[in-house]
């Protein structure tokens, strides 16, 4: 599972106007760093027609017609199957991505009893009886695209093969100009697996709401349906229990390194839940058990053989906690927690963890997992856990899923977890770790398991990796990411891709498929997608992303193009944005002005990319045609001068140009500013 982190290096930085020579490569992340702005954007032409043959996941099957493609106009409308709901949800999300790039209308109707009408269809009936629950059958005419599938499932997965149809472009926050060419022919598609999965791990750092939300629009677009949240570990406790309070308000104080911490309350819980359901994404809670506890006993002391409760932790240690298996009050609390995580949870799995239990002898390991399990079924879930709760004394459950992290290619415990029923879900570390570095240089990560470059996380076949393990017993694969070092949502979208679709291929596409020289390419292609989305990803040298420098992103206002008084433009940090970023001087009133233009008047969300190495805050005043927006604004230390975060405030534009300026107001100076965003 996670192992024992390798703490930071210290960094420093010399002066403000010299930054570290080492500095490391560190990439922001999708949405992160924008200062938004409701325009249409400066036009970029949009490419004709992607080929049938760049989707990732790969189809089962690709026919292209050869013809001409179909182009989506203004006067298109999106039609969903008459009388069902979910469809019309399906057909809810696709005008919701389209609409915000076209700046069409898009207008929702039923799907009529005759030839589909001019636009985008979505229809539960006529398709091919292969595609199953999930799949879906999508057909691109010179007149409409019909998406057919059996369940609103398979309309949403083939809604996301559509995306990718459409030039990158499709994918931007403003309007541009088209034209919005789809390629002709047939795709029929389902999966090869029914769980194809990510992790977060929230608890070594909390990552609050909107930062899950923006991962699980990142993860829907390759067909992933489930992410699992790691929601306790021994450095923090992230979901509030009514019956034990203090598990949220004190157990999830801290996190990793001693910061703030934080937890998700019922409300926002269930938000993240719905959210990714509107998404089809199957929400997995873990409370991990009875080792990696440390938080939950430190918030109470009763939980403890001894009665005394330990310090909070922020290391990364693995291994030394455990709760009581011994004592009744313990079962009553465990209990506790998975009702009301149940409740909670409309997902058919509670994950029980039940790895690294080092703390806790075999003996007390099979009496305390015997007791909890049926907990577990008796409120209509499935147990799910890491691999070791395949250990010889644990009774098997029904419907158990056992999940193996480890590095080889047979293990004892998930072959006897199998020959009783357990399905099993592939996390191999060593292959689908996203915590993982890509090489000795990546910035964040770890790389107790090896180091795992796209080819890796993509060169291995779930369905034979483990031997004694048929591919009948294979439920699917999933790729966790554990964050001790992984802080913010620039790290997590780094660390993300390029290797999340890899897994997500080896999930969704038969094995007939899997050819890394044509994945290669479809992988490369996806590039442009990604930095139209805002995801400065991981440049693989395997992968072929095109010559030249990325794509800037519509409305992307870049510090070092803007300006600049009293500070410098410097390009000795990697990981910044265009050809540089401004480093402030050291002074009050030294500041970075940018010319938005704005095509009406009103408010608009401002978001900055900065980056603050010391642990001094640097605010800002930020002016709006010279009218304060904000004064004395915060912009805290980031951790490292390499490590960029987003600060966000809502300002008035009018319509035409407006000058937006960000001033020192201290002698610290500014923080680093790489980029301000018009979307």
């Amino acid at each position: 599972m996670s192992l024992v982190a390798p703490p930071f290096p210290a960094r420093r930085r010399p002066s403000r106007l010299a930054c570290l020579a080492g500095a490391v490569l560190l990439v922001a992340a999708a949405g992160l760093a924008v200062i938004a702005v409701t325009q249409p954007a400066r036009a970029q032409p949009a490419r004709l027609a992607v080929s049938m043959s760049e989707v990732v996941p790969a189809p089962v099957s690709v026919q292209p017609s050869g013809g001409t493609p179909y182009t989506l106009s203004p006067d298109a409308g999106i039609f969903p199957q008459a009388g069902s709901t979910p469809a019309a949800d399906v057909g809810a999300y696709l005008a919701g991505v389209l609409r915000r790039s076209t700046g069409y209308a898009l207008p929702i109707a039923p799907a009529g009893s005759g030839a589909p009408a001019r636009g985008v269809s979505l229809l539960l009936a006529g398709a091919d009886p292969a595609v199953g629950a999930q799949g879906y059958q999508l057909d691109v005419t010179a007149d409409a695209v019909v998406i057919r599938a059996q369940t609103a499932d398979g309309l949403f997965n083939g809604v996301q093969t559509l995306r990718q149809l459409l030039p990158p472009e499709i994918e931007s926050a403003v309007v541009r100009p088209g034209p919005w060419a789809v390629p002709g022919g047939r795709i029929v598609d389902y999966p090869r697996f029914a769980y194809r999965g990510t992790m977060l791990d929230v608890a070594r750092h909390f990552h609050p709401v909107a930062t899950v939300k923006q991962h699980i629009d990142r993860i829907a677009l390759y067909k992933i349906n489930y992410l699992h949240l790691h929601l306790s570990d021994d450095q923090g406790w992230r979901i509030v229990v009514d019956k034990w309070p203090r598990l949220a308000t004190y157990g999830g104080s801290t996190q990793v390194g001693g910061g703030p911490g934080g937890y998700y309350t019922k409300a926002q819980f269930q938000e993240i839940v719905a959210y990714a359901a509107q998404r089809h994404i199957t929400i997995i809670p873990e409370i991990d058990l009875p080792g990696h506890t440390n938080a939950a006993l430190a918030s109470y002391a009763e939980l403890n053989c001894n009665g005394v409760a330990p310090q909070l932790y922020t290391g990364t240690a693995v291994g030394f906690s455990s709760l009581c298996s011994s004592k009744e009050n313990t079962y009553t609390f465990v209990n506790d927690v998975l009702t009301e995580l149940a409740a909670l949870t409309p997902g058919p799995y509670l994950h029980i963890g039940g790895d690294e239990a080092d703390a806790t002898s075999p003996e007390q390991y099979g009496t305390f997992m015997n007791r909890i399990q049926p907990m577990v079924t008796a409120k209509g879930k499935s147990v799910m856990g890491w691999h070791q709760i395949g250990a010889s004394a644990v009774q098997h459950s029904p419907g158990r899923i056992v999940q193996y992290w480890g590095l080889n290619t047979s293990d004892a415990l998930v072959s006897s977890a199998v020959s009783k029923g357990a399905k099993v879900v592939m996390s191999p570390a060593n292959k689908a770790y996203l915590d993982m570095k890509y090489t000795a240089q990546s910035p964040v990560g770890q790389d107790w398991a090896g180091r795992i470059e796209v080819r890796t996380a993509y060169d291995w076949n779930p369905g034979t990796y483990l031997s004694g393990v048929p591919a009948s017993a294979v439920l699917g694969v999933e790729a966790p990411m554990w964050t001790e070092t992984i802080v913010t949502e620039d790290h997590i979208e780094y660390m993300t891709f390029p290797r999340l679709p890899a897994i997500a291929e080896l999930g969704w596409s038969p094995w007939s498929t899997h050819d890394w020289d044509a994945f290669r390419l479809r992988l490369g292609a996806q590039g442009p997608r990604w930095t139209i989305m805002g995801i400065d990803f991981y440049r693989s040298p395997q992968v072929p992303w095109g010559s030249g420098p990325p794509t800037t992103p519509a409305g992307r206002y870049e510090a070092e193009g803007a300006t600049i008084s009293r500070g410098v433009a410097e390009s000795n940090h990697a990981g910044f944005s265009g050809t540089g970023f401004v480093n402030y001087d050291n002074a009050a009133g030294a500041y970075v002005q940018w010319t938005v233009n704005a095509a009406q008047a009103g408010p608009v969300t401002l978001r900055l990319r900065y980056s603050n190495g010391t642990a001094v805050n640097r605010p800002m005043d930020i002016t709006v045609n010279g009218t304060p927006a904000a004064t004395g604004l915060a912009f805290a230390g980031t951790g490292a001068w390499a490590t960029w975060q987003t600060k966000t405030l809502t300002v008035n534009l009018r319509a035409g140009a407006n000058t937006i300026r960000a001033t020192a107001t201290t002698a610290d100076g500014g923080p680093n500013v790489d980029y301000l965003e018009v979307q």
